[in-house]
């Protein structure tokens, strides 16, 4: 099992950035008045933010980026790390990180390189930068984290075009030899893999004449093989049975007191799934903060842009202990426990 600790490793701020269009689930033709009131009842998504033709997750990063460097006042020169997080880079190959750092001005000694991940992303994202920064000293690195999952949905797919929201964040992190360690949990099934699929475009199934031929699956449900498929039930199930033990598991190691947590941030997809969880802790309420209402699933970037969306004011003058947790696509699920002293965030970011 990956439980580990990271010592020396500062989180100085976030941003986040969504595009200014939004949907309203309320609106969604292909359900009912009733069903729309289930359906953001149970997975409490009522809006999501949808990037518009051309735009990519590294234009919402890019975006992010300037405000959070701005506000730090941090000099792009002096970043030596950036890590981009994603499954909708911006092209198959080169990799989106080494773009950004040419877009953002950092210099060529910056070290740069992608990690394909999901709904745990940010949490893997933040062990390997963290990681590097412990061990090399680096001073002031990027942790990119983001998706534009709407660009592979289906508007005809009822099962997952209501879930999913775009959106981008940037964490800034340094090396410091005065704050608490960071303490990692990160787990791995791929025997699920196919609970959330875009079955064909890589290796394994090429684009061919039939990977965009929609078909219906069943009646609200019409995509095709460049679409994402979701397997609800396999997902909450999987969900249920793996990420309270993985926490309770790195609570022990750390020698932790659940209790003295202060907020406890979970991936943001579906809301009694995660109060399932939360109540498997038995955590607060009130520390538990929910940003999907408003923008959805976004994939890697919903645990920071529910802190800069949800915590903003709270969290930027005052020392805070945190519980991360992401779950879902590979399988995958990883937790943090990680502690915060007057956190620098942005307002959430709009993309004209």
């Amino acid at each position: 099992m990956a439980v580990f600790k990271i010592n020396n490793v500062e989180m100085v701020g976030i941003s986040a950035c969504v595009p200014k269009y939004q949907e309203s689930n309320w609106d969604y033709e292909l359900l009912s008045e009733s069903e729309k009131k289930l359906l953001i009842n149970t997975t409490g998504i009522e809006n999501r933010r949808i990037a518009q033709n051309g735009v990519t997750t590294s234009d919402l990063c890019y975006t992010s980026a300037l405000a959070l460097l701005k506000k730090l006042k941090w000099n792009p020169n002096e970043i030596e790390l950036i890590v981009f997080v994603s499954q909708s880079p911006d092209y198959y190959l080169p990799a989106t990180s080494i773009i950004m750092q040419d877009r953002l001005g950092l210099p060529k000694t910056t070290m740069a390189f992608d990690i394909n991940l999901g709904c745990s992303g940010y949490i893997y994202g933040l062990s390997v930068i963290s990681s590097l920064i412990s061990t090399t000293k680096i001073k002031k690195a990027l942790l990119l984290a983001g998706d534009v999952s709407s660009f592979s949905i289906n508007k005809k797919d009822k099962s997952t075009f209501p879930l999913f929201g775009d959106g981008a964040t940037v964490t800034a992190l340094g090396y410091s030899d005065n704050c608490a360690p960071m303490h990692f949990n990160l787990q791995s099934d791929g025997s699920g893999h196919q609970a959330i699929i875009i079955p064909d475009g890589g290796l394994r199934n090429p684009l061919n004449d039939g990977s965009f031929v929609e078909k219906q699956i069943e009646k609200g449900i019409v995509r095709s093989r460049r679409n994402l498929k979701l397997e609800g039930m396999d997902i909450f199930n999987f969900s249920l049975r793996e990420v309270a033990p993985n926490i309770n598991k790195l609570i022990e190691f750390a020698n932790e007191d659940i209790d003295s947590y202060n907020y406890f941030v979970m991936h943001q997809a579906n809301k009694i799934m995660n109060e399932s969880i939360r109540k498997k802790l038995k955590i607060d309420k009130e520390k538990t903060p929910y940003s999907m209402r408003k923008y959805g699933n976004t994939s890697s970037a919903s645990i920071p842009l529910t802190i800069v969306s949800e915590l903003k004011n709270d969290v930027e003058h005052t020392r805070k202990k945190f519980i991360l947790s992401g779950f879902g696509v590979g399988l995958s699920w990883a937790s943090v426990l990680l502690t915060t002293n007057n956190l620098t965030c942005t307002e959430v970011l709009e993309y004209e």
